[in-house]
């Protein structure tokens, strides 16, 4: 009898089977969210606030917790509620010139992080595999733009929920090196750091890559896929029935999805501490340039893990920053949009993917240095996301929008100082420049 028959399963099919069974395989966006937050460009910057000020930056993933969960909360119950992505509530309410340039902001941003983000990952394969780093750039481009294209949503976001493992590597590296945990406590907790003009173009850059203008459309688009994915789900203003559970359940996934984000990104600017600022290496440029090194400070297995987390979060993130510039431009165009439709069916939105994905290729090969331009994207990125999170906490707030599942006030308030931490952040560092 051949192998893989229905009447006896292969070995790769009876795994599978038995993944999607798995609680993992049944949660929604807000994980995949949360792992591409820590992208290849949020991994260099947080080592880059390690390396820099050793255990001076802890302080900023407590504060940053609950405010990036509050706003992704917003995006996706905006998304879950209306049965409509970011953009295409935006267009509702307010005039076009504020969606368009919203929209033109998110892609120029977008694409200079999809950049940053395969270069990193073409040098770690590089450090791994000793393959040149330009054909892996390469590879991880067309692997990653085949898979959006022709795989449906609802099979390729099950492999995309997996490779949120690959972030655990992060936390494995501590295990490589000595951690005065009383002093990393007191750190995270009761900072001591001179304020400059450094220090804030830090700040700016680990809040510019922890909320990112990026996940506000990807999570409120995919709640839209998710609910379509389900023919018996309609938005929660046309079956409020349904609200208690999807709320609850959305309530449930964003937070946990953006603790685990958070705790990475703690666990990295601690490793970064305790390994570069001690051995006297300041500046990080990369996510790639951290890995290797790692390798003569902590040794050989913390530098390929921090690799493999690289590569990880990767093959997460890319597909997110493309997918969310799609969505934004797709909607904003009244274009057919969404990853389980069809090439055929929504062209335009899967041109979007195409050439921005192809042009962060390309840039590797153009006098502008993505690597170089890693670190800033992040800070351009906590500029933009100011005037976007404001749309976003009147969105939430209008009872014309929402019905009656407008925000909460603890969430607006939670929203508002976000914005205002935010603002306040880009402000001292183009002060003190």
């Amino acid at each position: 009898m051949r192998v893989g028959s229905p009447s006896q399963p292969s070995f790769f099919r009876t795994l599978l089977d038995r993944l999607k069974e798995h609680p993992l395989a049944r949660v929604g966006p807000g994980l995949i969210t949360g792992v591409a937050d820590d992208d290849p460009s949020g991994i260099a910057t947080y080592s880059q606030a390690g390396a820099q000020f050793g255990l001076g930056m802890l302080w900023t993933m407590p504060l940053a917790f609950p405010l990036m969960a509050a706003v992704q909360s917003m995006c996706a119950n905006l998304g879950r509620v209306t049965g409509k992505g970011l953009a295409a509530n935006i267009k509702a309410v307010f005039p076009p010139v504020v969606l368009y340039g919203l929209v033109a902001l998110l892609l120029v941003a977008n694409t200079l992080n999809i950049a940053a983000d395969v270069a990193a990952m073409g040098e770690v394969a590089e450090l791994v595999t000793g393959t040149n780093r330009h054909l892996m750039t390469a590879f991880f481009v067309f692997v990653t733009l085949l898979l959006q294209m022709f795989v449906p949503y609802h099979r390729y976001v099950f492999f995309l929920k997996w490779l949120t493992v690959s972030l655990l590597a992060y936390a494995a590296v501590l295990f490589t090196v000595h951690v005065p945990w009383r002093e990393v406590a007191l750190s995270t907790v009761w900072p001591h750091v001179t304020f400059d003009a450094s220090a804030a173009a830090v700040v700016v850059g680990v809040f510019g890559t922890t909320i990112s203008p990026y996940l506000f459309f990807w999570q409120a688009s995919e709640e839209v896929e998710d609910m379509h994915a389900n023919h018996d789900s309609a938005p929660l203003v046309s079956d409020p029935r349904a609200a208690p559970a999807e709320l609850r359940r959305i309530r449930w996934d964003t937070w946990s999805g953006m603790l685990y984000s958070d705790l990475t990104a703690w666990f990295i600017m601690l490793a970064t501490a305790l390994t570069l600022h001690v051995g006297g290496i300041t500046s990080i440029d990369t996510a790639a340039q951290a890995a290797s090194a790692l390798k003569p400070l902590a040794g050989d297995f913390a530098s390929l893990l921090f690799a493999v987390g690289v590569l990880g979060v990767g093959l997460i993130g890319v597909p997110v920053l493309a997918g969310s510039g799609a969505y934004a431009l797709a909607e904003a165009m009244g274009w057919k949009e969404g990853l389980e439709r069809r090439v055929t069916e929504a062209r335009g939105f899967y041109g979007i993917i195409a050439v921005s994905v192809l042009m962060g290729l390309a840039l590797q090969y153009s006098p502008i240095s993505p690597m170089r331009a890693l670190f800033w994207s992040a800070v351009i990125n906590g500029v933009v996301a100011v005037p976007l999170m404001v749309v976003i906490l009147f969105l939430v707030s209008k009872r014309s929008v929402m019905g009656p599942f407008t925000a909460s006030r603890p969430i607006l308030a939670l929203g508002g100082i976000a914005t205002a931490v935010m603002g306040a952040a880009a402000v001292a560092m183009f002060a003190l420049l």
